[in-house]
């Protein structure tokens, strides 16, 4: 009972403070100094500022901003332009015509970027316009972007990956390998619904695309080599074990920048506001990880997250009726958090519960990213529905409905990676890892 009514405290707390427009990171600050001088003997100022320079300090933490560079930096370039001229031809003649552009633009730049949001604005500001002129229906065109942007937290490199790798003290690049296979078979999802919907929807009648040789074809291809030669640099050095995932980073940064230099978008302006861009998103995560930080140093005096990893197991409930409350659970913490407030206010509780009962750390790490995908298309709190009706100027609620069969999919993604837990496990298991990886 006591368990209970310290987590309605810190709930209360929390929320009254987001209420009154505090940041995330403040308010998690905030919940954890109430928690720390309320319910425990430890000095909350000096506990408060040895954690937070214990996280802040963490090596793991130094690929988080080099990764948010990169994606800044590409955003900035004609990388939109270019994909879309190297895919159309691909793309044309399968069932579902050039709405494929969305899903397969998508995976392509998750690769590069880390970041829903970076995905969803680069590939749209070129897919949006050029399938709107081909006729093809605005609610699938809408649809299909917010959902497939998603990929960007899933496939390597994942923001969201690398604060669960942080939080939970787990390696960045197992994670990341982990993330490769699942974010395939989550695109692929996306593929066979668009497929389905050029079947059966009755109002699905674009434009045909003009003939292609396949010469033709291969000469517009040249526009994808330098984006496939920069993810296999990343993502390649560091499954070879030639690099730590912060290395990779670094590749990926200077990668870009020799990319923006030779499609001549690399400026000293582009420059400056790609690494102001950068700064302004690395400072906001990293001080939700302080934040987060000291709420779990403040939860772990009060014996909270251990009292409810037993309470759990004495519900004798199995790994998947566990994993059944969590994806209610975090779906519901979606839908009024973003995806990493969701994931950094919850490890601590969760991850005690989760190791109760045998559930491998990299796979659920993989797990809460699909999860947290869902937040993202969800109202009232999900950041690709602002970000597409800033794009598109459509109300939330359209936006919404539009994007509802994706995140069935993502649920359907669920039920495939707890029947095959390979999907995630395989590829770290089978790797080689750099030093410090």
């Amino acid at each position: 009972m006591q368990d209970f009514y310290l987590i309605g405290i810190f709930l209360f707390v929390l929320f009254l403070l987001l209420g009154t427009g505090v940041w995330i990171g403040l308010a998690l600050l905030g919940v954890a100094w109430v928690g720390m001088d309320l319910f425990t003997l430890r000095p909350a100022g000096d506990a408060m500022m040895t954690v937070i320079w214990r996280s802040s300090s963490s090596w793991s933490l130094t690929a988080l901003p080099m990764f948010i560079w990169m994606g800044e930096i590409l955003f900035r370039t004609r990388l939109s332009e270019d994909m879309f001229k190297g895919l159309a031809p691909w793309m044309a003649k399968l069932p579902g015509g050039l709405l494929h552009t969305n899903v397969v633009g998508c995976a392509v730049f998750a690769a590069v970027s880390g970041s829903s949001a970076a995905t969803l604005l680069t590939v749209g500001k070129m897919s949006v316009p050029e399938l709107r002129k081909r006729h093809y229906p605005e609610r699938h065109v809408i649809g299909t972007l917010a959902g497939a942007a998603t990929l960007g937290l899933m496939i390597p490199p994942s923001l969201t990956l690398i604060v669960y790798g942080v939080s939970i003290n787990e390696s960045i690049t197992k994670l990341f390998i982990a993330g490769i296979l699942p974010g395939l078979v989550l695109a692929a999802f996306f593929m066979i619904y668009v497929a389905l919907v050029s079947r059966f929807s009755k109002d699905f009648h674009p434009d045909v695309e003009p003939p292609m040789t396949f010469s033709e074809r291969l000469s517009n291809s040249r526009f994808l080599f330098p984006v496939i030669l920069l993810i296999l640099v990343v993502i390649g050095s560091m499954y070879l074990g030639v690099a730590t995932a912060t290395e990779a980073a670094t590749f990926g940064v200077v990668g870009s920048l020799l990319l923006a230099a030779a499609q001549g978008s690399l400026n000293w302006t582009t420059f400056v506001e790609s690494l102001m861009g950068a700064t302004r998103t690395s400072a906001m995560i990293t001080l939700i990880l302080a934040g987060a930080a000291f709420l779990s140093l403040s939860m772990g005096f009060t014996g909270l997250p251990e009292n409810l990893a037993q309470w759990i197991n004495s519900l004798g409930l199995s790994k998947f009726q566990l994993l059944m409350a969590l994806l209610v659970f975090y779906i519901i913490l979606g839908c009024f958090l973003d995806g990493i407030s969701a994931v950094v206010l919850t490890v601590a509780v969760v991850e005690p519960m989760i190791r109760s009962v045998g559930i491998d750390i990299i796979w659920f790490g993989i797990f809460i990213v699909v999860v947290v995908e869902m937040a993202q298309i969800t109202p009232p709190v999900g950041f690709n529905l602002f970000v597409m009706q800033g794009m598109t100027n459509h109300q939330m609620n359209y936006i919404a409905r539009a994007a509802f069969p994706m995140f069935l999919i993502m649920v359907l993604m669920v039920f495939v990676l707890i029947a095959f837990p390979e999907l995630a496990t395989w590829l770290p298991d089978h790797m080689r890892l750099g030093p410090g990886g």
